[in-house]
């Protein structure tokens, strides 16, 4: 399935902070800035690769999007309708159109459950199903989806490979038919040949159902493959966004830059000049003042220690402000962007 330009969910100034508490009495002491101020769109039908190093608030933005953690400020707007503000009986019935597929096949299967009943609970929870042939059908029809053999459905998680297992995580996700789902790095845990087979099957099941994802990774060459869009993230703020193709051709922020830079080429002869970041990322506890990124940035000047740039729409050739799919549009965070 194509973007259809409908914007499916919005994300406005979304914030998340966790506090640190320490003592005798378990006083406040700190704050984890995990979340600082994102805000995109997701269309209907695309998927938007979020990228970033370890510990920059990609899945925790996952999260606060289904509400498994509550964000702490910040709206969510799912077809239009703020999310973040709605009980929790509202959003149980809303939690069918939103679903997420987690990182980890192995700890995220209870390994007392069968298939059948792991793939039964969402079918019971929303009363999906009248009778327990029509259970069963939905059942096999999932496992069909999704590359499984039926004999499946009497097996225990224990009894599959890494891949099987999230073959059976993907089945789970679409059980309750949703429209968008959250796919946090759902093939880090795998093999790279099994990388490319779920990959493939997430795309398939994209166009056959017409399913939106918001896909996070750290592996470059994964969301280069898969995403319509890609936005980066660093130390819990979005510093790049942009159409997949403009973004892998011509990356304007420092920090894309540098890591497509470590993205490793098959041709031996072909050589490629490596960006290194110097230093550490800065604790989300006392970020930097200013950019975020200036502690590592190989071009920053005076003003990027004192002024923190906002995302702000560069002017693209042949780009026109109310483009319908919104991928000619593209957006970084940067004093100085495309300057090497």
């Amino acid at each position: 399935m194509t973007c259809t330009g409908e914007v499916l969910l919005s994300v406005e100034n979304l914030v998340k902070h966790f506090p640190i508490r320490g003592g005798v009495f378990s006083r406040q002491i700190g704050t984890v800035k995990a979340v600082s101020g994102v805000s995109f769109e997701i269309r209907k039908g695309e998927t938007l690769g979020l990228v970033g190093e370890s510990g920059c608030g990609k899945s925790t933005l996952g999260r606060c999007l289904l509400r498994l953690i509550e964000p702490t400020s910040g709206k969510v707007f799912f077809k239009g309708r703020e999310i973040t503000q709605i009980n929790s009986a509202e959003f149980r019935k809303l939690r069918r159109n939103i679903q997420i597929i987690f990182q980890d096949p192995y700890a995220s299967l209870n390994p007392r459950m069968t298939v059948e009943e792991i793939l039964g609970e969402p079918l019971d929870i929303h009363r999906l199903c009248r009778t327990r042939r029509d259970r069963m059908n939905r059942i096999l029809h999932l496992l069909d989806l999704c590359g499984l053999r039926r004999e499946a459905v009497a097996r225990y998680p224990h009894e599959f490979s890494g891949g099987q297992r999230q073959r059976i995580c993907i089945a789970r996700a679409l059980a309750v038919e949703p429209e968008f789902i959250v796919c946090d790095e759902p093939v880090s845990a795998l093999d790279v040949s099994i990388q490319a087979q779920i990959i493939n099957l997430m795309q398939d099941l994209q166009k056959e159902l017409g399913l939106t994802y918001l896909f996070i990774a750290h592996d470059l060459r994964v969301v280069e493959h898969i995403s319509s869009r890609v936005a980066v993230m660093y130390l819990g703020k979005l510093v790049e966004i942009a159409d997949s193709e403009a973004l892998y051709a011509a990356p304007s922020h420092p920090y894309t830059q540098a890591l497509l830079s470590a993205i490793p080429v098959p041709d031996p002869n072909h050589e490629k000049e490596r960006i290194i970041l110097r230093g550490d990322v800065p604790s989300p506890v006392h970020p930097p003042k200013g950019c975020y990124f200036h502690p590592r940035c190989p071009i920053c000047k005076d003003n990027c220690r004192l002024e923190r740039p906002e995302l702000r729409e560069l002017a693209q050739p042949g780009a026109t402000k109310d483009s319908v799919d919104g991928i000619d549009r593209h957006g970084v965070a940067c004093h100085y962007p495309g300057l090497r």
